[in-house]
């Protein structure tokens, strides 16, 4: 068919739409204009400005900021109290990121390999129903949970565990009086939290490994730990580090949740809202916001580097 049959009547509608036909670029580009406007004024423009202000630095004796361009508020970051806090934050994130990883494999496993049907669309249900609730409901809701009083710990009574439960809240550092007082109850509510960012990565991964291949490893006598290793478990990467990289990060910016449950040592969220809002030392407060922004960098290109995208 012709060109002059497929172009749109007279009138200005018309040729803006001729001039889209043969311009398919400026079309694309007419489409993209808003969001990449909002993305590089809003976003990325942000992104620098929280960058700049952490070049500057706060005046000791008036509190105001200096805007002399200095590194000595990235240095700050290097003494002990803060220092330790960016520890804590990537030791619970990693913590964190492991545990989905191991709970969220089996389940998703089964999901992409067995289930059918009802028993599928139950799945995505039961996966997806929790993200429905509001965040700060299933966060003090899990705070009661692990209370002194709560059903957990009631829970743990009716079965004659309370040594147990005891003896765990009593290991230093992780424990503490109770588990709503406690990292291992922090750790448990992130768990709880990003659990689904890494199952359905992870289904979707684990959806495209091929049977045949599967098939071909139990013909050459290969064990299902031999299958898993070689087999599964390097094709479903692509969805394990993408599941990773939403944990990771999502508990390394996090300041809700281990402001309502846990101790009262900060993460970097918390000390990025207190320097920002309470102590109102901006500067400091970037420099903190710009560390997640500095280890995801890091894990993003090591991971590329790695070929873990490749899959993709």
């Amino acid at each position: 068919m012709s060109r002059a049959a497929h172009r749109a009547p007279g009138g200005l509608a018309g040729r803006l739409s001729d001039l889209f036909w043969r311009r398919p670029g400026l079309f694309l580009l007419l489409l993209l204009a808003l969001p990449l406007t909002w993305l590089g004024l809003v976003y990325i423009g942000s992104l620098l400005a929280l960058l700049l202000q952490s070049f500057f630095s706060i005046d000791e004796f008036s509190g105001l900021i200096n805007y002399d361009f200095t590194l000595k508020t990235y240095a700050e970051l290097l003494r002990p109290a803060n220092f330790d806090i960016i520890l804590r934050t990537v030791l619970m994130a990693a913590a964190v990121t492991v545990a989905a990883a191991i709970v969220a494999f089996p389940i998703a496993y089964y999901a992409a390999r067995y289930a059918r049907g009802r028993m599928k669309a139950l799945f995505y249900l039961a996966v997806m129903l929790p993200l429905w609730s509001s965040y700060l409901v299933k966060v003090y809701a899990w705070k009661l949970i692990l209370a002194k009083e709560g059903i957990l710990n009631w829970a743990v009574e009716g079965i004659g565990a309370s040594a147990v439960l005891n003896a765990v809240l009593a290991i230093p550092v992780i424990g503490g009086n109770s588990l709503s007082v406690s990292y291992i109850g922090t750790f448990l509510v992130f768990l709880y939290v990003w659990l689904p960012f890494m199952i359905l990565p992870l289904q979707a991964s684990l959806e495209r490994v091929p049977a045949n291949l599967l098939e071909a490893s139990d013909d050459l006598g290969a064990g299902s730990g031999q299958t898993f290793r070689h087999v599964i478990l390097p094709l479903a990467m692509p969805g394990l580090i993408a599941g990773s990289i939403f944990t990771f990060s999502l508990t390394l910016g996090d300041y809700i949740i281990p402001q309502i449950v846990g101790s009262s040592r900060r993460f970097i969220g918390q000390a990025v809202y207190q320097h920002q809002g309470t102590a109102g030392n901006i500067p400091l407060a970037a420099a903190f916001a710009v560390v997640p922004i500095l280890i995801m960098g890091l894990y993003l290109w090591a991971a590329k580097r790695k070929g873990a995208f490749d899959a993709l």
